[in-house]
């Protein structure tokens, strides 16, 4: 079988079997099976279903070591591709192209194996649990000390908005920071018929969401970066009964310290007053999740010259962070790292849907290019 088929057969295999965060534990007994195969030794669980295996070239001694991190968990999402290979599991899909990065890493991991007598130093492969839902498996990756001893890392992550045989990144800030909030609101019960008897929890929840959406578009620089998105509303139970608690919950997405401190702020103190105001009380709870991502410049020359010698020049491109979160933000806070995107899109193969959606697909020709560019920027950083 070619290496090619291979990284195929990979990708199929682990997206007909999807499991979500924290719960990959088939995924991690296939990595681990997979990685043996190649004839690598020294592989260990981490991060609870996570696996890390070194591969350490033999060409001459070097204190070197660089990480690659694929991300392994899939997300709650009923398929409806029409795949061959559709998600077995029902309610299970990687839609956010889990499958794909983690096939290139394994592919990386057997072909920077054949190689080892060709370079010198140590790439680290990481295979990271629960990229998607805390507990996040990056914070924990580095709460386990796998970047203490590394000079750099690498993220690779599918871009269905960037054709195939294209890939991009940047400097800079490249996705946002992300956490989670939930307010709830107290009032009082009332007869239906009778509100001015009660305190209505539900009016105060639509007042509350009405005001925070003032944080972005009143607070705050219009060149800042940040969003701030209710996604869930619940409370009440009875058509003729005034509800007398309601919960919210949401996200925040921010590209700075600054920006992130100055919404959770606001959103306390809205939500407070906003509910004092009306004779209610409010509850605000936040979850930091992962930080932005922040690629390095030399690292980013590192990607661009790998991947020029496998796309050409004019396939590799400067473009812009996007508003998505990624925990590989705890990896770019630990050491110089970078995170680039990989063109899979083709719409004459169906593979032109956004990340986390039913339809999503990949153009399965973008593979080979995503493996030989990590293999490529690992050997050439380990030679530097």
């Amino acid at each position: 079988m070619s290496p090619i088929d291979r990284t195929i057969q990979f990708r199929r295999h682990l997206h007909r079997n999807p499991e979500l965060s924290n719960s990959e534990t088939e995924t991690q007994a296939y990595i681990r099976d997979e990685l043996a195969g190649i004839g690598l030794t020294n592989i260990r669980e981490v991060a609870g279903t996570g696996i890390v295996v070194d591969v350490v070239g033999t060409a001459g001694p070097s204190n070197r070591k660089i990480a690659i991190r694929a991300d392994i968990d899939a997300l709650p999402i009923v398929e409806d591709t029409g795949l061959d290979f559709s998600s077995a599991k029902p309610g299970v899909m990687h839609a956010c192209g889990h499958d794909a990065h983690t096939a290139m890493v394994l592919s990386a991991a057997a072909k920077l194996h054949q190689e080892r007598e060709g370079f010198r130093g140590t790439v680290r492969l990481i295979f990271q649990p629960a990229e998607e839902a805390e507990p996040l498996g990056g914070r924990r990756i580095i709460e386990a000390g796998l970047l203490e001893d590394v000079d750099a890392a690498v993220g690779i992550h599918v871009d269905p908005y960037l054709e195939v045989g294209k890939i991009a990144v940047a400097p800079g800030s490249y996705t946002l920071a992300c956490d989670i909030f939930d307010i709830e609101v107290k009032g009082s019960s009332a007869h239906a018929a009778k509100p001015h008897e009660g305190v209505d929890a539900i009016a105060i929840g639509c007042a509350i969401v009405a005001e925070l959406q003032t944080i972005v578009s009143r607070e705050t620089d219009a060149l800042a970066h940040l969003i701030i998105s209710v996604t869930g509303f619940s409370g009440g139970g009875a058509y003729n009964i005034i509800a007398d608690r309601v919960h919210m919950k949401g996200t925040i997405r921010s590209s700075s310290g600054d920006v992130r401190t100055h919404a959770q702020v606001r959103i306390r103190e809205i939500s407070e007053g906003v509910a004092q105001l009306h004779g209610g009380a409010a509850t605000v709870r936040f979850v930091m999740g992962e930080p932005p991502v922040a690629n390095d410049a030399e690292m980013v020359e590192l990607i661009e010259r790998s991947a020029r010698t496998i796309i050409g020049e004019g396939n590799v491109q400067r473009l812009g962070g996007w508003s998505a979160a990624d925990d590989f933000g705890f990896y770019s806070e630990k050491r110089p790292a970078v995170y680039f995107r990989l063109g899979v899109r083709n719409e004459a193969k169906g593979a032109a849907y956004p990340l986390h959606h039913p339809k999503f697909q990949i153009d399965e020709d973008a593979l080979p290019i995503g493996v030989s560019t990590l293999v490529t920027a690992a050997r050439t950083f380990l030679a530097g």
